[in-house]
C-alpha cells in the first residue's frame, strides 16, 4: 500500500469536492443512505466476523458492544446520513464583512479544510460519520480504522465509494488504510505535503501518540473523565434519573458518567438510594472512605477507590463514587482527574449552577442534565467526527463548521483605463 499516491489522490479529489456544489454533494449523501439499506445483509455479515474475533480475543461485552451493528444501528446510520443533507452547507457562506476605507470589500468566506485524516478504534459508525460530513463541507478523507472493526469497516468504504461514482465523485474522496501496520499510521502523521488535519479518535495513548509525532494538525478530544456533581439543593429523586441515564443508558461511550461527586449534606439520603437503584444494572461502586461507609450493605457490588481510579475512563457498568463539601471541592477535584469532555451539576441553586459552568474546564457543561447529550446528532449537528476537548479551533461534536477554515477575499472596483 503506498500511502504518498493515496494522498495524491486524496488532494486531487480535495480540489474537486471544494468546486463541487451542495445539490451534488447531497446527491451523494443520499445514495450512500440507500446503499447502506441496500447492503444491509452484506454489512451485517462482514461485522459479525468481527464481533466473532472480539469475542474469541476476550474483549469486554461493553466493548464489544460499540462494535455491533445490528439492522436497527444501520439504519440508525443511514438515517443520521440523510439528516446531514437537511443541514445548511458551509462551504461558501460568509463570516463577515466591511469596506474598507479604500473602497475594497473585504469579507471572509468558509471553505473546506482539504484534506483530513483520521485514525480511530472501534465503532464502525465512525466511518460513515466521517465520511458524510467531511463530504458535505467539500473535505477529502483518508481513514485508518482499528482491527477490530477491519471487516466491517472494509465493507462500508465499499458502499460509500460506489455511492460517490454514481454521485460523479471522485472514489478518492474517501480511502482506508486496510493494512493495520503501525508504521503506516506514523507515515500517515508525516504527510503534511497532502495532508490537512489529523483527528484521532480512541484512548489517552492513540492522542498522545498522534500529538508527539504529527507535523500536521491534530484535534485532540473523544476522551476524558466525565463527572456529575449533586449539590445540596439538587433534586434528589430528579438526580436518580440522571445519574442512571448518564450511567448505565450506554456506559461504552465516551460522554458516560465516570464519577459521581456528591455534596456531604445529602450524600447520606441519596447513596444508598442511587445504589438500590444502579444494583438492577450490576453497576460496582468504587467508593472513597465516606462514601464506602454509606454504601457498605446496600450497593451489591461495592470496593474502596485504588491510586488512579479517579483518572479512569471506565467505558462500563463501574462507577467511581466521591463525597464532597461543596461545589468548589468538587471543581478542585474534576480540575485534578481530567474533566474535559462532559460535566454536569445538579442543582436547584443559580449561583452554585453559574460557578460550575463557569469554573469546569470542559468543552461541554450540563446544568440538570445528562452527560449522555454531548453528541453530533443530539446537538443538532446530524453527526459529528469527533468530540474536542482541547481550546483552539473546534470545542466539543464536531459538525460541519468545524470541518471548514475560511479565506479572505478583497473586491476592489476596476480602476477606469487611462
Amino acid at each position: 500500500m503506498d500511502l504518498e499516491l493515496m494522498g495524491k489522490a486524496a488532494q486531487q479529489a480535495a480540489f474537486e469536492l471544494a468546486t463541487a456544489d451542495t445539490k451534488q454533494k447531497n446527491q451523494a449523501l443520499a445514495i450512500i443512505a440507500d446503499e447502506l439499506e441496500a447492503n444491509r445483509d452484506a454489512i451485517l455479515a462482514a461485522n459479525a466476523q468481527d464481533i466473532e474475533a472480539a469475542k474469541a480475543s476476550g474483549m469486554s461485552e461493553a466493548l464489544v458492544d460499540r462494535l455491533l451493528l445490528n439492522e436497527e444501528r444501520l439504519s440508525g446510520i443511514a438515517n443520521d446520513v440523510r439528516n446531514v443533507i437537511g443541514l445548511h452547507d458551509p462551504v461558501g457562506a460568509e463570516l463577515d464583512s466591511k469596506v474598507l476605507e479604500n473602497g475594497m470589500r473585504l469579507s471572509r468566506r468558509r471553505v473546506p479544510l482539504g484534506v483530513v485524516g483520521v485514525i480511530y478504534e472501534a465503532r464502525p459508525n465512525v466511518t460513515i460519520d466521517i465520511a458524510a460530513l467531511c463530504l458535505k463541507t467539500g473535505n477529502a478523507s483518508i481513514l485508518r480504522g482499528g482491527r477490530e472493526t477491519f471487516h466491517s469497516n472494509m465493507a462500508l468504504v465499499k458502499v460509500i465509494q460506489t455511492a460517490l461514482e454514481k454521485a460523479g465523485l471522485p472514489a478518492a474522496s474517501v480511502q482506508y488504510i486496510e493494512k493495520p501496520d503501525r508504521e503506516l499510521v506514523s507515515q500517515l502523521l508525516k504527510m503534511d505535503q497532502y495532508v490537512d488535519m489529523i483527528i484521532p479518535r480512541g484512548g489517552a495513548g492513540l492522542h498522545k501518540m498522534c500529538k508527539e509525532n504529527s507535523t500536521i494538525p491534530v484535534i485532540i478530544g473523544g476522551f476524558g473523565i466525565s463527572h456529575v456533581y449533586v449539590d445540596d439543593s439538587a433534586d434528589l429523586a430528579r438526580s436518580l434519573d440522571v445519574v442512571e441515564n448518564a450511567k448505565v443508558q450506554r456506559p461504552s461511550a465516551c460522554n458516560a458518567l465516570d464519577t459521581l461527586l456528591v455534596h456531604e449534606a445529602v450524600a447520606e439520603a441519596f447513596l444508598p438510594r442511587l445504589a438500590e437503584r444502579l444494583n438492577q444494572s450490576n453497576v460496582t461502586f468504587v467508593a472513597d472512605e465516606t462514601s464506602l461507609a454509606l454504601l457498605e450493605g446496600k450497593a451489591a457490588s461495592l470496593r474502596p477507590v485504588a491510586d488512579g481510579d479517579f483518572d479512569t475512563e471506565w467505558l462500563s457498568f463501574t462507577l467511581g463514587v466521591k463525597v464532597v463539601q461543596g461545589v468548589d471541592e468538587a471543581i478542585v477535584h474534576m480540575r485534578k482527574h481530567n474533566a474535559s469532555h462532559s460535566d454536569a451539576i445538579l442543582t436547584n441553586t443559580l449561583q452554585a449552577a453559574e460557578r460550575f459552568v463557569n469554573a469546569a474546564g470542559s468543552a461541554a457543561v450540563y446544568v440538570n442534565a445528562s452527560t449522555r447529550f454531548t453528541d453530533g446528532a443530539q446537538f443538532g449537528l446530524g453527526a459529528e467526527v469527533a468530540v474536542s476537548t482541547q481550546k483552539l479551533h473546534a470545542r466539543g461534536p464536531m459538525g460541519l463548521e468545524e470541518l471548514t477554515s475560511y479565506k479572505w477575499v478583497g473586491v476592489a472596483d476596476y480602476l477606469p483605463r487611462p
